[in-house]
């Protein structure tokens, strides 16, 4: 359950958010929404930057210590509306539901990157913020970047059970020289971005 808490400023409630899959050629999009516990853990960073140890370490205490929640925007819909459109929607979710798990709006939604879903998705209505490199410099946004890549890992991972041949275990989407090959011996799965040009093209052939 998630638990209230503060972020950045007191007697706030400042969201962090991040996003994790939005460069990949297959699976879905998924954003993060956190709001520091006063237990959260020390040690929160970009998580591309934290060793996969690190991350699995540091992720259930994320959960256990802070109010979170995830926004997730599948690949049928990623081709369908774009992807930046699509990261929007993802962070626009997230965002609610952790405000509607605490039964209050936040003050400020601090969002890696520089851009917000302000004005950019029509369901957003809370004070945002865009902090480019924000991951590494608020924790709150740090620990959003930490549950989504996590969470979405988990997903490349059960999805290339399926199909092992892309090597999404190690790549988690990313067009990899050996997904780019699979691709072309195998052609796209159910998990790839159609919409995205390597996937498109491989598609025509």
């Amino acid at each position: 359950m998630p638990h209230s808490g503060f972020c950045a400023k007191k007697n706030a409630l400042i969201f962090g958010v991040d996003e994790a899959g939005r460069g990949p050629l297959a699976g879905p999009v998924v954003a993060a929404a956190v709001l520091l516990g006063e237990a959260a853990p020390e040690g929160l960073a970009d998580s591309k930057v934290l060793s996969a140890k690190k991350r699995a370490a540091l992720e259930p205490e994320i959960r256990g210590t802070c109010g979170w929640a995830l926004g997730i925007v599948e690949v049928e819909e990623i081709d369908r509306i774009n992807i930046f459109a699509a990261t929007m929607k993802a962070m626009t979710l997230a965002t609610g539901r952790l405000a509607a798990q605490l039964g209050q709006r936040p003050s400020e939604v601090l969002i890696d990157g520089n851009m917000t879903p302000d004005g950019r998705h029509p369901d957003w209505r809370w004070p945002a913020q865009a902090i480019v490199k924000g991951d590494a410099t608020e924790p709150c946004i740090s620990a959003a970047s930490i549950i989504a890549k996590e969470y979405r890992d988990r997903l490349m991972r059960d999805a290339a059970m399926a199909h092992p041949q892309y090597g999404w275990e190690r790549n988690m989407g990313y067009g990899t020289a050996q997904h780019m090959e699979a691709l072309r011996v195998h052609g796209p799965t159910e998990h790839h971005r159609r919409s995205f040009a390597p996937v498109a093209q491989l598609s025509l052939i």
